[in-house]
């Protein structure tokens, strides 16, 4: 049985969104209402402001184009976007111009547009196609039951700070208003690009003009001895959340393998439910991709003084305990009592199937810079893609690259540049903010740090331009380090004068 494509020749009636804007950090949700909560800072919805679209869409009358002048990001609307979305330039830096559909309502060549993957870049490219399009049939599969939410926000969800409501990126009524077909439960199968059909996991066919992957990825489960039992557990899905929040107690032992940014954030959420947490981590110190050594140790006796107990430089040689975890067992015999673990040791994307299709993968499926894979009616974005030999694994990438896949599909060539990895601290209530190299490589890289009050800063720089920084404890120059790096600016006078650390921060606070 083939699932209908919903080709029509009336018009889309598409209503009036508006942009609500987080008075705190400056992150744009696209809806009628109000998220439950900011996705990025944790803002309450009472700290957004509305920002109402000056004009509905309308396929009878000319769209407003708007190009970046830095980075050639092309938004259709009446009014450019507050900043854009892919190298922060505000609103004042993007050149008017005039764009009419090539595709109208009326056109027998509307295109059937496919997204496999209901996180924020499937979601995002949703967004974008509509936006932009408002004749295109669009339909978004998720292989999950529940509405697409912020999965960066489930261990917010863990701690008791939201509801699973406030997790949802739009309500359901918004996909029915933007006339998105959003099928739940329902998983890729098979793909046969030459014929461009999907089979799909209840043998159901789906036929598609362009295809966007947005599958994301899949936890790492290390081949330690014990692994699978009950009780060993990872964070991917809300039904990962639920299970995990069924078990905890005051003074459940539980063990959290990994130190990076997941492992923080889910010991941080447990503790703050009575949980005995000891977090396990094999490098010598917390958060060893986003932080140097200093950093990391910080961090390590910021969590100690939340309850959690860190142990690093580790090695775990089984998971012990009869039909149920009971205890972690270190090489050297130690053991450390564990009725709960959770593994949080990276993730690896969801490619096995665009293998079997003759796509192009290495550690992701290989992107260009439209986004487009080694078939060019098939386009990747998010956990799954890997462009110019990077997979960030992260939220801003992920819907960045949405909105450009999404674009690319209807005809609009846009680039993605790619931009510096930056992370941030949400669950440990400390600012901790990291972007780009902070590890020094050789001898041309140049470094300033300074700890003070609990507070550390460090800057790194290289070929006269900032490509690196760690904050902890203040995070009031993350907006200005980002747009140093992603502008790369030159700050070679800077460094000709022989800062010292102080200067340096004077420099980035006025830049």
């Amino acid at each position: 049985m083939a699932i209908d494509s919903g080709y029509k020749a009336e018009a889309v009636v598409i209503p009036a969104e508006h942009r609500w804007v987080c008075a705190v950090c400056g992150y744009v949700h696209q809806g009628t209402e109000t998220p439950g909560c900011c996705p990025i800072c944790g803002a309450t919805p009472d700290l957004f402001e509305l920002h109402p679209h000056t004009a509905p869409h309308d396929e009878l009358i000319d769209f407003d184009q708007w190009t970046c002048l830095n980075c050639d990001y092309i938004h259709l609307g009446a009014d450019p976007p507050l900043t854009c979305p892919v190298c922060g330039l505000p609103s004042d830096q993007f050149k008017p111009g005039r764009f009419i559909p090539a595709v109208t309502a009326s056109s027998e060549e509307v295109l059937a547009i496919v997204i496999v993957g209901a996180g924020i870049a499937g979601v995002s490219a949703a967004e974008s196609i509509r936006n932009a399009s408002p004749s295109a049939v669009i339909t978004v599969l998720s292989k999950e039951p529940e509405l697409p939410y912020y999965r960066l926000n489930l261990t917010r969800y863990i701690a008791g700070e939201l509801t699973v409501g406030n997790l949802n990126i739009h309500p359901q009524q918004w996909y029915q208003d933007n006339d998105i077909n959003l099928c739940l439960a329902t998983e890729l199968r098979e793909l046969d690009p030459d014929s461009k059909c999907l089979t799909l996991s209840d043998d159901q066919t789906l036929s598609y003009d362009r295809l966007i992957l947005a599958m994301g990825a899949h936890p790492f489960v290390p081949p330690i001895p014990g692994i699978h039992r009950e009780n060993v557990t990872t964070l991917r899905t809300i039904r990962d959340a639920d299970a995990i929040i069924a078990q905890c107690r005051p003074g459940l032992p539980c063990a959290i393998i990994g130190g990076g940014v997941l492992g923080l954030e889910t010991a941080g959420a447990l503790v703050r439910r009575g949980v005995a947490v000891t977090l396990l981590e094999g490098f010598g110190w917390l958060m060893p991709l986003q932080l140097n050594q200093a950093a990391g140790k910080l961090l390590a006796g910021y969590a100690v003084g939340l309850g959690i107990t860190v142990r690093t430089n580790v090695k775990i040689a089984q998971i012990d305990g009869d039909d149920r975890v009971r205890s972690i067992v270190l090489e050297g015999g130690e053991s450390i009592p564990a009725e709960l673990v959770i593994v949080t040791a990276g993730v690896r994307s969801n490619s096995w199937l665009l293998r079997r299709a003759d796509i192009d993968v290495n550690q992701g499926v290989l992107v260009t810079d439209t986004l487009q894979t080694s078939r060019e009616e098939l386009f990747a974005a998010g956990d799954l893609a890997e462009h110019r030999g990077i997979s960030y694994g992260t939220w801003a990438p992920a819907q960045f690259q949405g909105v450009i896949a999404g674009l690319n599909a209807i005809g609009k060539k846009t680039e993605f540049a790619g931009i510096p990895r930056s992370n941030t601290l949400k669950v440990l209530g400390l600012e901790l903010y990291s972007i780009g190299l902070v590890q020094t490589k050789d001898g041309s890289y140049q470094s300033f740090e300074l700890q003070n009050n609990g507070q550390y800063f460090h800057f790194m720089f290289h070929d006269g331009q900032l490509v690196g920084a760690i904050l902890l404890g203040d995070m009031k120059l993350a907006a200005a380090i980002k747009n140093l790096i992603e502008k790369k600016s030159s700050c070679t006078d800077l460094l000709h004068s022989r800062p010292d650390v102080h200067e340096v921060i004077t420099f980035i606070e006025n830049s």
